[in-house]
């Protein structure tokens, strides 16, 4: 196993630059995923520290060892891409011992190693078979068991389940867990798909425009997002944002005045903020809930359009400030219509404020049995 050490590592074709003094370190064991949109600079990331791109700058280290100069082959890692780019003439065993032929390890040992592969990835009682006898979920445990049995110090994984379908990527996405669990090997995976980073990950990186915006646990990043970039990214339906004007606060909290002319209570640090201030409000649609009694920090939501999910029900509409339809996620059972005027309380400490620059102010600690009230 080896860590991996990227010092203001460095990406640029020609004069586009893609990546910009990239600072990470991924811990020896660790399972870190990165994610962003597209273009955002994850693949080329990934590309880089496998050695299939040059960096332009900085330091790229992989157990310790600067690797700048080192080819692909001789640093240590197995890389699976997306398309599972197997040998149609083969069987699944010459697949996978393929690489380790030319490599002229003994059969013997080839035959120990696939083996092994096989029965971690339960796929010892296909090994006869071709490619094309096999699902796509198959088909992608072989080139993960073709990386396998190179005995890797870093695995990284390149979008491996966007060509499956939805149910299997569910259960593949539990495939790769254990294997995490069993190997006990770093791994880097890049995806567009944030349940599979929130689901996976040890750590998250989040990159936008070549850059790294923030790095952390999915919790982390789910309840205390660093900014407006992080907090739209994390989290499904995507927060809600709605501009506002800071009426007061401090160190404790924070008051704001939407244009409806409401004032919503915040519990947030704003002791860096200014009565005046446009500030941008965040709430998630799942916190959103309807009013009991007569609650404060109440907004009201012209509904526009229901989906209804069967164990929830998420109701879009149009409210002053917002900058897109906002979304509200209730219990299935709901019974609110398109056309409807929905009442809501935004508990004021699950409420986000984010000043004119993005970022955002820190959200204070809520004790336990506060928030079970929340």
């Amino acid at each position: 196993m080896a860590d991996v050490r990227l010092v203001k590592v460095q990406k640029a074709f020609g004069d586009v630059q893609v990546l910009r003094d990239i600072d990470l370190h991924v811990r020896d064991g660790e399972f870190m995923v990165f994610v962003g949109p597209s273009g955002c600079g994850k693949s080329t990331l990934l590309r880089s520290i496998a050695g299939l791109e040059e960096i332009t700058g900085g330091t790229l280290s992989i157990g310790g060892r600067v690797v700048n100069d080192v080819p692909p082959a001789e640093r240590g890692i197995a890389m699976v891409f997306q398309s599972y780019a197997l040998y149609p003439h083969m069987n699944l065993y010459d697949n996978m011992a393929f690489g380790l032929e030319l490599a002229k390890v003994p059969k013997a040992e080839i035959e120990r190693l696939v083996r092994h592969a096989a029965q971690v990835l339960h796929i010892d009682h296909l090994l006869q078979r071709k490619p094309k006898d096999l699902s796509g979920g198959q088909r992608q445990r072989v080139a993960i068991g073709r990386a396998i049995v190179r005995k890797p110090e870093v695995f990284l994984f390149d979008e491996p389940l966007s060509n499956l379908d939805a149910a299997l990527r569910v259960r593949m996405r539990y495939e790769f867990a254990k294997l995490h669990e069993d190997l006990k090997t770093t791994m880097i995976y890049v995806t567009h798909d944030q349940v599979e980073a929130m689901t996976l990950a040890d750590r998250i990186v989040v990159l936008s425009a070549g850059r790294v915006e923030q790095v952390g646990s999915p919790l982390e990043l789910y309840e205390h997002p660093d900014n407006l970039f992080v907090a739209g990214f994390i989290g499904s339906p995507k927060m809600n944002f709605i501009a506002t004007e800071l009426v007061q606060g401090d160190a404790r909290h924070a008051v704001v005045r939407l244009q409806t002319g409401a004032l919503l209570r915040c519990e947030v640090n704003a002791g860096g903020a200014r009565p005046g201030d446009r500030m941008t409000l965040g709430v998630r649609p799942e916190h959103l809930r309807p009013p009991q009694g007569d609650e404060a920090n109440r907004i009201e939501l012209d509904v526009t359009f229901v989906e209804s999910l069967g164990s929830t029900t998420h109701a879009y509409g149009d409210f002053p400030g917002a900058d897109e339809q906002m979304t509200c996620q209730l219990d299935g059972g709901s019974r609110v219509r398109g056309g409807t005027r929905l009442g809501l309380v935004v508990p004021a400490a699950k409420a986000y404020l984010f000043d004119a620059t993005g970022r955002a102010c820190r959200r204070l600690a809520v004790p336990a049995e506060d928030e079970a009230l929340a």
